[in-house]
């Protein structure tokens, strides 16, 4: 192989589609209407986030070890599992999602104008939000969507008021299976435009013809 052809860098064409750029969006019950094809986007959003959002897929792998074997070796890693989260700063503080982190409960209110929340002793099916949504764009503006259903938000409430400055939530939510589902998986989904998706954007883009 001759010196020119080793390349400074690995950008390429597709590059800019596959850049995931900016803080995103938070989406409670994000769904693509089979009909008309489009997100409910606008009336999913949870609300405006600060600081930006984490999501982690993690599969729980247990390697087995033999005698003899001083190396990993191919074929003897086992899938046990795996736990899928987002961790998410919301700046806007409301009675669902103060509800929804301490896992507690609409109760009646003495005082006028105001809504109450209190505490409550078991975790119900109403806790758990159809799935939580993280919708982000590439640099080249393509949608990447990532669904956890059956999200339960286990990081509790903690909010700090300071001068000058936005209080910010920071609240993790953890997918998990329901009781008649798949009990060796967890049911997320990461929607990633596909190829045609993006050459066919292209092409418009540039005033081309698909």
């Amino acid at each position: 192989m001759a010196y020119e052809d080793i390349k400074s860098s690995g950008i390429t064409e597709s590059t800019p589609d596959n850049i995931l750029f900016g803080a995103g969006t938070i989406h409670k019950g994000l769904v693509c209407d089979k009909e008309t094809k489009k997100w409910n986007m606008a009336e999913s959003i949870v609300g405006a986030t600060s600081g930006g959002s984490k999501f982690s897929i993690k599969p729980e792998i247990k390697t087995i070890e033999l005698d003899g074997a001083l190396v990993r070796v191919a074929g003897l890693d086992v899938k046990q599992g795996e736990t899928a989260s987002m961790e998410i700063n919301l700046a806007e503080t409301t009675p669902e999602i103060i509800k929804a982190a301490v896992i507690g409960a609409s109760g009646a209110s003495t005082a006028e104008g105001y809504e109450v929340i209190e505490s409550k002793s078991n975790i119900e099916k109403g806790d758990y939000w159809e799935n939580i949504a993280f919708v982000g764009k590439t640099v080249n503006g393509r949608p990447i969507i990532v669904i956890l259903e059956n999200a339960l938000c286990t990081s509790g409430l903690e909010l700090e008021g300071k001068n000058k400055d936005a209080a910010v939530g920071k609240y993790t939510f953890e997918c998990s299976q329901k009781l008649s589902g798949d009990h060796t998986k967890l049911p997320y989904h990461i929607y990633f435009p596909s190829a045609a998706a993006s050459v066919s954007n292209h092409n418009q883009d540039e005033g081309g013809t698909e």
